[in-house]
């Protein structure tokens, strides 16, 4: 998880200045401290754009002919709603602004346009160079990167926003990128949490950017749930994450823990060549796809015996992962086919892979989590739809595990 970033002695006496200049009691005060700052703020960079239009500063003398001619006032429209600006005038009439061009009126775009190249894993770099393409004014990477940190007090009341009682089901996944740390490159995994509700929708509760992963590591992170209001979890189907399997039964005793039987497949299938994977991994399925427990190990039994003369270590993971392997087979096939795989959590692992293509390193694990922030809003912005069958899966837990789930 990315540090907390702290606030600097300048920002400090900033918002005291702010405080005491606005008497600011209220969200609505904020809103019009901002929106009277904005106009300030545009005037003072306007200024420094005249003083490079003119080759001097205010009150120096100078051999140009050209100088300032007062200010023309001009309304502008921005996310803080109508904002009249003071723009500088000068006697030759051929000043033209950059970051308000004379017939603009409306700024509010550049703040969204941003934020959505950023959402879509550009850096600002490019980001810096699109703006200037689009709007004929450049953007520092530094405003991009300013814009963005706007989003940190969003995350931070996102990730510690209240949660539901109880959630039948649970999957957590990982998706990995470099990341630059002092000029040094590191590998981070971002770990999504992804829940059913009640209600059969799905609903991202956390991403946690982290490296080392280890009992320690998530019962954190698990406990920060419980202090956000999570009291029971039915299921959780996890693939094969360090320490996570203690973390829960330290966490949430009562807790289900389901192995990912597609990474199961996968990871045993990874050494196998072409030649024997489709047999090998059609001799698996006897295995999952079995009626009961008890046909299962006798199907693991013979898939065992069967593959490993050949590939002598295939089968290990099967049988000492057997305890977390074999909770499917209480259930059902409809439940099954919600709890088998973390496949409910593949779509929007897709969506974090696209940001690698975009961007082969960030600049910071903040960078990342912004990214990531993004991505996970305009992937879940879609999902309005029920799992499959969930009346079905629901009344099954309901009756397996019961008492626990909300009626």
């Amino acid at each position: 998880m990315a540090r907390r970033k702290r606030m600097s002695e300048g920002k400090k006496n900033i918002i005291a200045a702010l405080l005491q200049e606005y008497d600011i009691q209220s969200a609505e005060d904020i809103q019009d401290a901002l929106k009277d700052l904005l106009g300030d703020t545009i005037k003072e960079m306007m200024e420094a754009e005249m003083d490079e239009h003119l080759g001097y500063e205010s009150y120096e003398r100078s051999e140009n002919p050209n100088s300032r001619n007062g200010y023309k006032q001009k309304q502008i429209r921005s996310k803080y709603g109508e904002t009249t600006l003071s723009v500088p005038q000068d006697r030759d009439s051929t000043f033209e602004p950059k970051i308000v061009k004379k017939r603009q009126k409306d700024i509010s775009a550049i703040d969204d346009k941003i934020i959505s190249m950023y959402a879509k894993g550009m850096t600002t770099r490019q980001i810096s160079e699109m703006i200037e393409d689009i709007y004929g004014f450049e953007v520092s990477e530094g405003m991009v990167s300013d814009i963005t940190d706007r989003l940190l007090p969003e995350i931070e009341e996102w990730q510690n926003r209240p949660l539901a009682e109880v959630y039948p089901i649970l999957f957590i996944d990982a998706v990995h990128f470099s990341v630059k740390d002092n000029n040094v490159i590191r590998k981070l995994a971002a770990y999504v949490i992804l829940g059913i509700n009640h209600e059969g929708k799905k609903e991202v509760l956390t991403i946690q950017v982290g490296e080392n992963e280890s009992s320690k590591y998530w019962l954190t992170v698990l406990n920060e749930l419980k202090n956000r209001g999570v009291k029971d979890i039915l299921i959780v189907c996890v693939d094969g994450l360090t320490g996570i399997k203690e973390a829960i039964n330290a966490a949430f005793p009562k807790t289900e823990y389901q192995r990912c039987i597609v990474h199961q497949v996968r990871n045993t299938l990874k050494y196998v060549p072409d030649k024997d994977r489709k047999a090998f991994a059609a001799d698996l399925k006897t295995i999952y796809q079995a009626a009961g427990e008890k046909k299962a190990l006798a199907a693991l039994d013979h898939v065992t015996e069967k593959w490993t003369p050949k590939y002598p270590n295939s089968m290990k993971r099967w049988k000492s992962n057997w305890d977390a392997i074999s909770p499917i087979f209480k259930f059902s096939a409809t439940v099954r086919k919600v709890i088998y795989t973390t496949n409910a959590i593949e779509s929007l692992n897709s969506t974090y892979r696209k940001l690698n293509r975009q961007r082969s390193v960030f600049p910071s694990d903040t960078a990342l989590l912004k990214a990531l922030y993004l991505a996970t809003f305009e992937a879940t912005k879609k999902w309005t739809s029920t799992i499959r069958n969930w009346a079905q899966v629901y009344g099954e837990l309901s009756i397996m595990y019961e008492g626990r789930l909300p009626e």
